[in-house]
């Protein structure tokens, strides 16, 4: 079994690190900017992909945090990593997205990415000890989307950040501005939701 990490990707050593990268950028060094996207876009597009559970909207959202954080890459302090900053706008990006999009009661089939399944997030939940580590993973992409899009925003950042891209729950609070508590009691709420919309895969 995969063994989870503790610490998303971005916090392992990287030449030259991120916040070398953000003083440049802040700069105007464009290539610098380059390089934080090329580093940060992987998991960002995960994170897009799983609140809305289309291809097409997480590719805009993408685009939008990306052009949103280099116009206030200025206002950028430095309090926390670049990283924490910038999923923290990806978050509030993906939640105002969602709540203007009532239009849609339900997840079509059509709208899974054919490609995910090269989604690092997508190929380790397959083998973790969650409700869902008995299915195989093309039913994980499908009864997952279905499931989260039964759960509030808010509820399904938590499970996002967490349970699909392993992120701790203190960096989790960090990102959305509310105690650790309150992350670890949304995720408690959303994982019973979640179980009963999966009951078939709980274990």
């Amino acid at each position: 079994m995969a063994k989870r990490k503790e610490k998303p990707e971005e916090d392992e050593v990287l030449d030259p690190p991120d916040h070398e990268l953000v003083t440049l950028a802040r700069k105007g060094d464009t290539e610098a900017y380059d390089e934080l996207v090329t580093r940060h876009r992987n998991r960002i597009y995960g994170l897009a992909y799983n609140m809305t559970s289309n291809r097409e909207d997480a590719e805009d959202l993408v685009q939008e945090v990306f052009v949103k954080a280099y116009d206030s890459l200025k206002k950028f302090k430095g309090d926390s990593s670049f990283y924490t900053w910038i999923y923290r706008i990806a978050v509030n990006r993906a939640i105002n997205f969602i709540k203007k999009r009532k239009r849609r009661t339900g997840l079509s089939l059509d709208d899974v990415d054919g490609g995910i399944e090269r989604d690092p997030a997508y190929v380790e939940l397959s083998s973790r000890d969650t409700p869902f580590r008995d299915a195989t993973l093309s039913e994980i992409q499908e009864k997952m989307n279905k499931a989260l899009q039964t759960l509030s925003e808010k509820h399904r950042a938590v499970v996002v950040l967490h349970d699909i891209q392993g992120i701790p729950h203190d960096e989790i609070a960090n990102m959305l501005k509310v105690s650790s508590g309150t992350v670890r009691s949304r995720l408690f709420y959303a994982r019973q939701a979640l179980q009963v919309e999966l009951s078939e895969y709980a274990p």
